[in-house]
């Protein structure tokens, strides 16, 4: 299974940003082997095309599984989780989106709601099966938003709204989150603008309206806490026991005289706030990699690449390495332990001038 091993582990890739119509990115041989190459040990896999795997075959066929699972293991790289981020973004859009977000399903739902976000809640139920399946224990999404035309409160939000909209979150989401609990799978938010989870206090109230699901996860990538001015290492701290993923992707911010965190509807190239890849920005990843390692996290280290400078295969090409050389092994003793004395319980209290007693 590919998920055996324990600890902070990788490189892996997100492959959403790669996949095309060109070998070797058209199929899932294709792009597992040029992962390899590329010196990745295992690829996270988006759900939303039926080239790279067939989620509703997935969740009923375990020899199918087993199949992806060879396929992707011969080419040299392991599964690492799959990803459902459009299909999640479906789970809850306010109307004012509803257009554009009809992209992210079948066309024969467009202009249907409610039916796209059955589909959608759907596709997430396929998603849980299909992960324990595959023997995986985690999965990334993002959890939509119903919130978010109110995320600046102008004009005065009403009364009950907010509260409202994560009490109707909490019912979309609760039965899929109990769908992965019965397969063992944790259901990891990726915390992004544009979401109703995309900040810490977000996430707080979603887990209170959900009262605190154990499988209700954290997909931590710091791009998108720096982008929002959070700070990212004290989200670490603060949320390491929900943390349930981890996505590798830098960025940096530079406000200016003209505009700041809301980027003046100006392209990536000219926003304050730009994604990079790796080394290019500001994120401390040292830091980031220490601290996810003194809390024990137990995932991948997956390269999420997006940059409006450097070219994909560049990116990727220097992602694994970044990856690599910042991966911990965690200490099997304390380092001075060479001068480690005997210790009993008597001999520490004479040590404190107390009276002895019997070990």
């Amino acid at each position: 299974m590919p998920n055996q091993s324990t600890g902070l582990r990788g490189p892996a890739i997100f492959l959403a940003q790669f996949i095309g119509e060109e070998a070797p990115f058209n199929t899932l041989e294709g792009i597992a082997r040029w992962a390899a190459e590329k010196g990745y040990r295992a690829i996270q896999l988006p759900t939303i095309d039926d080239r790279f795997i067939d989620l509703r075959k997935a969740a009923e066929s375990q020899a199918y599984c087993d199949e992806l699972n060879a396929l992707c293991e011969n080419a040299g790289v392991v599964i690492s989780e799959l990803s459902t981020h459009l299909q999640g973004q479906l789970v809850a859009v306010h109307p004012a989106f509803n257009d554009v977000f009809d992209d992210f399903a079948p066309k024969e739902l467009h202009g249907q709601p409610q039916a796209r976000t059955e589909w959608a809640i759907e596709q997430l139920m396929l998603a849980a099966k299909a992960s324990q399946r595959l023997g995986l224990t985690a999965h990334a999404t993002f959890s939509g938003a119903l919130l978010w035309p109110f995320v600046y409160p102008w004009p005065q939000r009403p009364a009950g709204l907010i509260e409202e909209g994560f009490n109707e979150l909490a019912q979309r989401w609760t039965p899929i989150l109990d769908a992965f609990d019965q397969v063992g799978v944790d259901l990891c938010f990726e915390i992004h603008p544009g979401e109703d989870l995309h900040d810490g206090a977000s996430f707080e109230r979603f887990l209170a309206a959900v009262d605190h699901h154990r499988r209700a996860k954290i997909l931590y990538d710091p791009s998108h806490l720096l982008l929002q001015q959070l700070d990212y290492l004290g989200f670490i701290d603060q949320y390491h026991e929900r943390i349930g993923m981890f996505h590798v992707k830098d960025a940096e911010f530079t406000p200016n005289a003209r505009s700041g965190v809301y980027g003046g509807y100006q392209d990536w190239m000219e926003r304050p706030g730009r994604f990079r890849s790796l080394g290019d920005g500001q994120i401390d990843f040292s830091a980031v990699f220490s601290r996810l390692t003194q809390y024990g996290f137990d995932g991948w280290a997956v390269l999420e690449w997006e940059c409006c400078l450097k070219d994909a295969e560049q990116g990727a090409a220097e992602g694994a390495p970044f990856i690599e050389a910042h991966l911990i092994q965690p200490a099997g003793r304390a380092f001075d332990d060479f001068a480690s004395v005997s210790s009993s319980r008597s001999r520490n209290r004479r040590i404190l001038g107390l009276s002895s007693t019997a070990d």
